[in-house]
């Protein structure tokens, strides 16, 4: 087990580790709470997973996604430096499969329970059951009607479609946790908070004691975290609902806090991460608007103007829908309005403004 390393900084953040641990390596971040990674088959390389000493065993917060090498990596850590050791409870953050993917395989494997909240698992359970060809046409055509191509929008709709459903069977039944609860674990109270925005209900868990935010994707360093508006909930405002989160965050937490996030380094600086969060969505609504002033855009349009690089299937899907939900903010605002041409929407600077 690796110890904690002397503080680095990097503008507005401090950061107790200057490297992420390797895989099958796991740092000692307090007396009690130990960090790991499971490795990821994507840009976006790996997630964070987090144990905390919890009685004769551990409980662990997220779990990786369910594939070969994410299992891999678990049995690496169950037979390294866990060995011996057993899981008491698993706390899931949110619904996406890299966080809640091998959750119900390892509820199985240690007789553990499951622990999150309604809409997280309630949404897994939705998304393993829609497993039909209506739910990847309806998925189609809502990205055809933002002026996605044929060709693209079936690419897109099916690499969605995967990517949710790489999630094991999850126990039949699971403990609730709704904002306020306290989580009693290894001697440690940790009051559950709930985000929004990048997922709905999502799970952080706060020790007063420690002064330790376990962030899960609400607030990453260095990287924004996906904001989505989906096929099913097309006229959704996540923009607004992750925002308003963020100034919960800032109002609520000190600011000497110690995040512990889902992906890349915990670090210290959680007001200026947020402020920095909310300037980047900002300026990316600028562009929007911007661009509407001069010509109507679909959402196709806009996404070039949002992710400048060259962007695989699996990016497209969230660049595509997080435009989506720069559009839906802005039409909220009032600043700019969609309207229907052709066989499908643009939005417009709004006429009256």
């Amino acid at each position: 087990m690796v110890s904690k390393a002397g503080l680095a900084e990097s503008g507005s953040l401090r950061f107790p580790f200057e490297t992420m641990p390797d895989y099958g390596d796991m740092v000692e971040v307090a007396e009690g709470i130990v960090w790991t990674r499971i490795p990821l088959p994507y840009r976006l390389d790996h997630v964070n997973i987090y144990f905390l000493r919890d009685g004769a065993g551990w409980a662990v917060i997220d779990t990786g996604i369910q594939t070969p090498e994410a299992k891999q990596a678990w049995e690496n850590l169950l037979s390294g430096p866990m060995r011996g050791e057993t899981i008491t409870r698993v706390i899931v953050t949110h619904h996406h499969p890299d966080h809640i993917g091998l959750a119900g395989w390892l509820c199985e494997r240690f007789d553990a329970p499951l622990l999150t909240s309604y809409s997280t698992y309630m949404g897994s359970q939705f998304i393993s059951l829609g497993r039909s060809e209506n739910v990847t046409r309806y998925t189609f055509d809502f990205y055809r009607g933002h002026g996605m191509s044929e060709e693209h929008a079936s690419l897109v709709a099916i690499q969605g479609s995967e990517y949710l459903r790489r999630v094991a069977p999850l126990p039949a039944h699971f403990l609730r946790l709704v904002m306020a609860d306290v989580l009693e674990i290894g001697g440690r109270s940790l009051r559950v908070l709930m985000g929004d925005g990048h997922a709905q209900e999502q799970v952080m868990l706060y020790s007063e004691a420690d002064n330790i935010l376990f962030a899960a994707d609400q607030v990453l360093e260095r990287i924004s975290p996906n904001i989505s508006v989906f096929a099913g909930e097309p006229n959704g405002d996540p923009l607004g609902h992750y925002l308003r989160s963020l100034r919960f965050l800032r109002n609520e937490l000190p600011a000497d806090v110690l995040v512990l996030a889902g992906h890349r380094r915990p670090f210290y600086g959680l007001q200026a991460r947020c402020a920095e969060l909310e300037d980047h969505h900002e300026e990316r609504c600028d562009r929007i608007r911007a661009a509407c002033a001069e010509a109507p855009h679909s959402v196709a349009d806009l996404v070039p103007l949002l992710f400048a690089r060259e962007l695989d299937a699996h990016q497209m899907s969230f660049a595509f829908t997080e435009t989506l939900a720069h559009v839906n903010r802005l039409v909220r605002r009032g600043e700019i309005e969609t309207v229907r041409q052709g066989e499908g929407m643009v939005s417009i600077l709004k006429r009256d403004r």
